[in-house]
């Protein structure tokens, strides 16, 4: 019996699709598309690497890709086509979407880059609110991290207090947090979020932060916060010393310390005094005759102070300092040294022996500590370290942005002028422009040439002020004031005004010299650009600052507002760092 005949080809049907509407015909083509992308026919042999050779392979077989959107290609432009054998929105099991868009567990969480975070997130019903949008209660652990992202704060040193959010939400006590809100303070600015709720708990603290950053509430709020426990000075223990001690490198940031400590201490009860160089020490004697809670000072100073037996540091409690990088390239470490061991010994005991001091019942210091010691500084160099190891136990270390870096707001430009001449009429060119608002700051590197900038700018019309070594402590103050009060519209200054110098508003700093170092040119033109505002730094440069060019090119790079001009980018001594033997060689050898 012959066998039957071959049934004839299926004829081509058109099938309604879920709406309703008949779709083209599948073609042969897009038939054998699908049976090689998903039954693995026709594929080709793909390349096996022998075990022999070295080579890493690249090639991969284009069939591998299982992006979804592919898929589609593979199938061809009909999509609707397979549709008919899956049904709709289903891709050989995969979802694509459709028309009614991805699921709702894929909108929650698509914006997470990380996979295993996605299925973490999608599992756990993942809240998307951002940390502004949830009350404290509800900070989770991701959050946090995205705060501390957000003010770029970085913390270490084990069992780290959550950031601050805001003041109300702080431990901080009442008494300190209506200060707060009759000075006028807002938000914390990001030191303060940090190195307050750590403060709070009594513990070391060495903080890494740029210049304007708010440092100063960052250590007194809890440093006031400590003395508040302690027992109100008396006749029977002000001879005693104070509880708390704040060292600062210069004489004008010790006084605007106190200026700042004050606004803070006197509502409360607290007296400060302050002890620089530049003043009689029997003035500073009549001033501690009451005794003070807190004492700021200079590190020279205090320990001529401390040797005449004027005053002691036997209650001593609480010691921060202030600008350590500052204190130690001015020649202060033995004095620090001094100072830190003229400390009452029992204390120094007391750590050691783990024992804790009781006040009114309540333990002050966990752990055994018997003393805080809190140390801020822009860099750390190594002498600034062998101080943190020696005093400071088991510290927690903060860190705002990039440690040494200029801030952010401050657009910073450069200008090679040669000779003294071209540079006086660039000078009253920048002034003269009137694209910068008084007050403005000059820096240079002599006091001979502060001197006669600012007399050149008193010719031309300017109101200026000058600050250097060669001032007495009454001009000095007098020189800021006038910048602070309008009186002087321009301050012309060394680096003794580099840190520390609060002056509001400055809207320029010009460099009529190259600062010798990358750090004092940080620390320069970290007088503008303060709190948050914009500010712009003008600096100009001559071939003989070859030794600084690599290192402020990098600097400029790093600045998202500003650009590193064509004429430095290019110089050759700012295509490598020029040490000063490299500089010395090259010399003898043009000489030569």
């Amino acid at each position: 019996m012959p066998p039957p005949p071959p049934p004839d080809a299926a004829p081509q049907v058109s099938l309604p699709d879920s709406s309703g509407s008949y779709v083209p015909p599948m073609t042969e083509n897009d038939l054998s598309a699908i049976r090689s992308r998903y039954l693995g026919v026709d594929k080709k042999k793909r390349k096996i690497r022998k075990m022999n050779d070295r080579k890493f392979v690249f090639d991969w077989d284009a069939q591998d890709d299982t992006l979804v959107e592919d898929s589609f290609v593979a199938v061809g432009s009909n999509r609707q086509g397979a549709q008919v054998m899956f049904g709709r929105g289903h891709l050989a099991g995969m979802d694509d979407g459709g028309p009614s868009g991805p699921r709702k567990s894929e909108t929650t969480v698509t914006h997470l880059a990380d996979a295993m975070e996605r299925r973490k997130a999608a599992k756990a019903g993942f809240d998307e609110r951002h940390w502004t949008e949830k009350p404290l209660e509800e900070m989770k652990e991701r959050d946090w991290r995205i705060f501390r992202e957000d003010f770029s704060i970085s913390a270490r040193g084990g069992q780290i207090p959550h950031p601050l959010r805001s003041w109300a939400e702080s431990a901080i006590p009442p008494a300190i947090l209506e200060c707060i809100e009759n000075i006028g303070y807002k938000e914390p600015s990001p030191i303060q979020r940090q190195a307050i709720p750590i403060g709070l708990q009594n513990r070391d603290i060495i903080g890494i932060a740029e210049t304007g950053s708010g440092k100063t509430a960052a250590f007194v709020i809890p440093m006031l916060t400590f003395i508040l426990k302690l027992p109100p000075f008396t006749d029977d223990i002000r001879h005693l010393g104070p509880y708390a001690l704040i060292l600062a490198p210069t004489r004008e940031l010790a006084q605007q310390i106190e200026s700042e400590t004050k606004k803070f201490a006197t509502p409360l009860g607290y007296h400060c005094v302050s002890i620089v160089g530049g003043r009689a020490v029997e003035e500073q004697q009549f001033n501690l005759r009451e005794g003070a809670e807190i004492i700021i000072a200079t590190p020279g100073r205090l320990k001529d102070v401390l040797e005449r037996h004027v005053l002691v540091l036997s209650q001593c409690r609480y010691v921060v300092m202030d600008e350590a990088d500052r204190m130690v390239h001015l020649g202060f470490e033995v004095d620090l040294t001094f100072i830190l061991d003229a400390l009452p010994a029992e204390t120094m005991q007391g750590e050691d022996l783990g024992e804790q001091m009781d006040v009114d019942g309540e333990t002050l210091v966990k752990k055994g500590r018997t003393r805080v010691t809190t140390l801020f500084s822009a860099t750390m160099p190594a002498a600034v370290e062998r101080l943190a190891r020696k005093y400071l136990k088991r510290p927690a270390v903060i860190t705002i942005g990039e440690a040494g870096r200029a801030v952010d707001t401050v657009e910073q430009r450069v200008e090679f002028v040669i000779g003294d001449e071209k540079k006086k009429q660039k000078l009253l060119e920048i002034l003269n422009s009137g694209q910068f608002a008084a007050p403005i700051i000059v820096f240079v590197n002599q006091k001979k040439t502060a001197d006669m900038v600012a007399k050149d700018l008193s010719r031309a019309g300017w109101n200026a002020a000058t600050l250097h070594s060669g001032k007495n402590q009454e001009q000095r103050e007098a020189s800021l004031q006038a910048l602070r009060s309008g009186e002087s519209d321009v301050l012309v200054a060394t680096d003794l005004a580099g840190r520390g110098i609060d002056v509001q508003d400055v809207s320029l700093v010009i460099n009529y010299q190259m600062a010798g170092t990358i750090e004092a040119y940080v620390h320069r033109i970290g007088r503008t650009g303060r709190a948050g505002k914009l500010g712009t730094a003008i600096t100009f440069l001559t071939n003989d600052d070859d030794e600084v060019m690599y290192d402020l090119k990098q600097e400029i790079s790093k600045s998202p507002v500003s650009k590193v001009p064509a004429e430095l980018a290019k110089h050759e001594a700012a295509q490598h760092k020029v040490s000063r033997e490299m500089k010395r060689k090259r010399d003898a050898e043009d000489q030569g």
